[in-house]
């Protein structure tokens, strides 16, 4: 029966492929090429041109107007919404109907053609809150999350995948690679942002036509998952090399990572950078798992009438958590009670921050801690130090980095993270200030920038972090803080 489902998969997914490709791929990439140039007039939207964009709402373009409006003594940081805000929707979603006629949309990550399921479940996130009211919206974002419970099914150890079995240039990785991947590292949270976006998608629609049985059957198959990387019995299922000389892109031991003890917690390959963990119990996303296996019991209650599934992630949530509190919390000489990075059970924390989403800096944002529990407030101020040995400061700006980009790379989603787990305007100030000074006037937000020199940065097409931008901003305007972006000017 799984066999004769993966080949209906694989046929639907074929053919869903062949409609969606709306654009070529050498508009994509002269798009890219036009946002890394520096903007010469801020009166002058960077947006695609109209026919080239390949998803138009006019709820969304009524909504970058308002804003605009709102912000009319911040000109620059306006403009930067403008461009930001919809770049999901310009360059990188690909909507289109099954054979059947169902929604299905593939959701490139920017300038690189294949849709993590991470990735592509932040980019279409800020869009969600639109959906009830804007039919288009939804079918996107409907579609987005059938892509994703259907990408599960077809191996929940891979992290992103190809619009149809086109093959990956890691197809040599020496793990169980099939023509669907385009890269088969395993992360927790690649198995959290679909939940998390259906449960958000059902709570603003209403629509639960999403739960049906490939839902359950992604469900089960993500238990499964997570039940082996607890690793009690043995190493579990997966394992992974890569011939690289990059030490972060494979796995040691044989592709079987660092030992760990089975003390209850999950064990993740490879952390959101899709960077190799030093240890395998990656602490923000096992609180990730905790919260997201809760929301899916919520749904296969109410929606699904599955008490005896709920059960099963009810039960793997309060096992995690009971963990998390007993190995994940490390006493810092200066800052107290933290949470530590990585654990692996045997009493070895890794005490670091990596700006990646989840990273512990965001765990209130995704609403896995309380931002006012004590233990994130002291690992809070602990990452945004110089104790945090991936916290760069210098004369462009200040945030947290991590070894995908190396030294000195601050990411801007670090910055966005501070700013949405912040009570305090002043900081907030700080943070919106910095984005827009470092965005070497070309209107986007970069993966990374260098401390002392915004002009290098890395990615000029990311669309994740544009979107994160616009999302901040709506955020922020939703609090009452008008008055302080209207604060925000560029400086010269």
């Amino acid at each position: 029966m799984q066999k004769k489902l993966f080949f209906v998969l694989v046929a639907v997914m074929c053919v869903t492929a062949s409609r969606a490709a709306s654009r070529p791929d050498d508009d994509n990439m002269s798009f890219a090429q036009q946002i890394a140039l520096p903007a010469d007039n801020i009166q002058v939207s960077r947006r695609p041109a109209p026919e080239k964009r390949l998803f138009r709402s006019e709820t969304i373009e009524k909504k970058i107007e308002e804003v605009k409006r709102l912000l009319k003594d911040a000109p620059y940081l306006a403009w930067m919404f403008e461009n930001c805000f919809p770049n999901t929707l310009d360059t990188t979603v690909h909507y289109s109907t099954t054979e059947d006629g169902d929604d299905d949309t593939f959701v490139y990550t920017g300038d690189i053609h294949a849709m993590w399921l991470r990735d592509s479940g932040a980019q279409v996130w800020p869009y969600v809150q639109f959906a009830k009211k804007d039919k288009g919206i939804r079918q996107m974002v409907r579609g987005t999350i059938l892509r994703q419970l259907k990408l599960i099914c077809v191996d929940p150890y891979a992290n992103a995948f190809n619009m149809g079995p086109t093959g990956s240039h890691w197809a040599s990785d020496l793990t169980d690679m099939n023509p669907h991947l385009h890269e088969r590292k395993y992360e927790i949270d690649s198995l959290c942002y679909p939940i998390r976006l259906a449960y958000y998608y059902w709570l603003i629609t209403g629509d639960d036509s999403i739960f049906g049985d490939v839902w359950k059957e992604a469900i089960t198959k993500i238990l499964a998952t997570f039940r082996d990387q607890q690793r009690k019995e043995n190493n579990g299922k997966y394992k992974f090399q890569r011939r690289t000389e990059r030490q972060l892109d494979t796995m040691c031991n044989g592709g079987w990572g660092a030992p760990v003890n089975p003390v209850g917690l999950i064990a993740s390959a490879f952390r959101p950078s899709d960077d190799a963990t030093t240890f395998l119990f990656l602490i923000p996303s096992n609180f990730m798992a905790v919260h997201q296996l809760r929301n899916a019991a919520k749904i296969l209650t109410k929606v699904n009438k599955d008490t005896a599934l709920a059960k099963s992630c009810t039960d793997l949530a309060d096992e995690v958590e009971t963990a998390l509190k007993q190995y994940a919390v490390y006493n810092h000489p200066k800052y107290g009670k933290i949470y530590a990075f990585e654990v692996d059970g045997f009493g070895n924390h890794l005490l670091m921050d990596d700006a990646n989403v989840p990273s512990l800096l965001a765990m209130a944002y995704l609403g896995d801690v309380s931002v006012k529990d004590p233990i994130y407030q002291n690992t809070r101020r602990f990452v945004w130090s110089q104790d945090n040995p991936y916290f760069f400061k210098g004369k462009a700006g200040e945030g947290i980095g991590g070894p995908h980009c190396g030294y000195d790379m601050v990411w801007p989603m670090s910055i966005m993270m501070r700013a949405f787990t912040s009570t305090n305007d002043a900081e907030i100030r700080e943070c919106l200030q910095m984005l827009v000074d470092t965005d070497n006037g070309t209107g986007f937000m970069h993966e990374s920038f260098n401390k002392n020199d915004a002009a290098n940065y890395t990615r000029s097409w990311f669309a994740w972090q544009n979107t994160l931008f616009g999302e901040l901003i709506l955020k922020l305007i939703a609090d009452g803080k008008v008055n302080l972006l209207n604060t925000i000017q560029k400086k010269s």
